[in-house]
């Protein structure tokens, strides 16, 4: 079981789409696919360049984790019939190049990178988190149990960045914001392309 000890198996590999708002979880999902897809692909450059450092384990741990994130989703756009974003090729690359940039600063700034996309990430589950509140939690119970839980492994990969100098890295501020503002363009784009 993942952190937190709560199984995320969904029922079947087919959901009942009657009722529910498809354009609204269109969206999340297919941006969430993309998001944990992305943080694959950080985690991926991260370890191409430190994965034989003092930090690989850490990284490593972390990676791990994406992985079952990912493979949630996956299995969300099946069950729920949702494409995924065109941009995924783009995504491949700009995640792998932004984990390796961040790591080739170092290990702090590889950490800095996963505070600011990390916090991005939970800050944008906690409002698909109000969305789905908003609209019926009870409908919508399963996928908002999935990301409540994926939402504090974010917040836990946060806290791991912090505790590892994050912000002792070379020009923190300025980095966690451009940072910050590259999620922000890739949230709105793969919500909609």
């Amino acid at each position: 079981l993942p952190a937190g000890g709560v199984s995320l198996r969904l029922c079947s590999t087919r959901v009942s789409l009657e009722g529910i708002n498809k354009p609204v979880i269109d969206r999340i999902i297919r941006v969430d696919h993309a998001g944990e897809y992305g943080a694959n692909r950080i985690y991926a450059g991260q370890m191409a360049v430190l994965g034989r450092s003092s930090v690989g384990p850490i990284i490593q741990q972390m990676w791990n984790q994406e992985k079952d994130h990912l493979k949630k989703f996956n299995e969300l756009m099946v069950a729920y019939r949702v494409r995924p974003t065109v941009l995924l090729p783009f995504w491949n690359v700009a995640g792998f190049v932004l984990g390796a940039g961040s790591a080739l600063l170092g290990k702090k700034g590889a950490m800095a990178c996963t505070v600011a996309v990390e916090e991005s990430i939970s800050d944008h589950y906690n409002s698909q988190i109000r969305t789905l509140m908003e609209e019926d939690p009870e409908k919508y119970k399963e996928l908002l149990q999935i990301i409540k839980q994926f939402r504090d492994d974010e917040r836990e990969h946060h806290d791991i960045g912090l505790e590892h100098d994050a912000e002792a890295a070379p020009a923190y501020s300025v980095l966690k914001t451009a940072i910050q503002l590259g999620c922000k363009a890739a949230i709105f784009l793969s919500e909609r392309i």
